[in-house]
């Protein structure tokens, strides 16, 4: 039943691809556990992005512990599930944040499923597409690896583990990978809250070194790139404020720039984006192929 559903939805992503000009990049940032700072990079990377003019939008995933409304200091309503419900449209529970920038309240994707009948994608797929001009949706999803979390994983382009350099989270990390790697052979990883640029680059390798002697050469694991520590960043979190707004000129906002840089690139490349994928519709479309 699924199967056949997945294909009717195929079909009407295919009827409605002449009137998209525009292929969303779908980029899920995940973590082995909690406290690592996905959230904090997710946001302040969707932030700089639209700055250079990029259209993005950032699905909160995991509405059980959903905070990025508080990392940009909004009040959330409505979500995606009340959409699902019938009892708002997408337009009513988007929220704009800045130029470029759009919070898509979320749900966790095994909840979203549930609503996964015809009915429902006909209807939802005229309205989502308020968002077909988006050229990147950041997924924040949860820490660790539930079964709605390896959804969203399968449907991205790329997946973006964040970790710190604390053997705890460490080990929670090259765990997340190693569960990555069963349905993926591309992984990249985000190095916060470090020293500087050696010690990024020395818990990546030891994490790499530790991937190819038990994944194999196969995993494709790159260091995205790094975050410094800085009291600047907690200072802005505690605010309610994204750091790169706050201090602009930081080395944590040098970093995430730099991350943001290479994701320009991937776009201007169209590097692994499927054909007619745009906005929420694409993505549920990747969703119920994976389901």
């Amino acid at each position: 039943m699924m199967g056949h559903q997945a294909e009717k939805l195929e079909e009407l992503v295919a009827s409605n691809a002449k009137k998209r000009s525009k292929k969303t990049r779908f980029v899920v940032i995940t973590s082995g556990k909690g406290g690592v700072g996905k959230s904090t990079i997710s946001s302040n990377l969707a932030y700089i992005l639209s700055q250079s003019g990029v259209n993005v939008g950032i699905f909160d995933a995991d509405i059980g512990l959903a905070n990025l409304d508080v990392m940009f200091n909004v009040k959330i309503k409505k979500n995606i599930l009340h959409v699902l419900k019938g009892e708002a449209t997408v337009a009513d529970i988007l929220i704009p944040i800045t130029r470029n920038l759009i919070l898509i309240p979320g749900e966790s994707g095994d909840e979203i499923l549930k609503y996964s009948n015809m009915a429902f994608f006909e209807r939802f797929m005229e309205e989502a597409q308020v968002l077909d001009k988006l050229d990147v949706m950041i997924i924040d999803t949860g820490a660790g690896i539930g079964e709605h979390i390896q959804m969203f994983i399968n449907a991205a382009d790329d997946v973006i583990v964040v970790t710190v350099p604390d053997p705890a989270a460490i080990t929670d990390a090259y765990a997340t990978i190693k569960t990555i790697a069963l349905v993926r052979d591309d992984v990249n990883m985000i190095m916060n809250q470090v020293k500087n640029e050696k010690e990024a680059q020395a818990v990546f390798d030891k994490i790499k070194k530790v991937a190819f002697a038990n994944i194999g050469p196969k995993l494709d694991l790159k260091l995205l790139g790094k975050i410094d520590s800085d009291i600047k960043v907690s200072s802005s979190v505690k605010q309610r404020a994204l750091f790169t707004l706050n201090y602009p000129l930081s080395g944590p906002s040098k970093d995430i720039e730099l991350i943001a840089k290479q994701i320009v690139n991937k776009l201007e490349r169209n590097v692994l984006v499927n054909s007619n994928e745009s906005g929420l519709t694409g993505l549920f479309k990747r969703l119920m192929e994976h389901f």
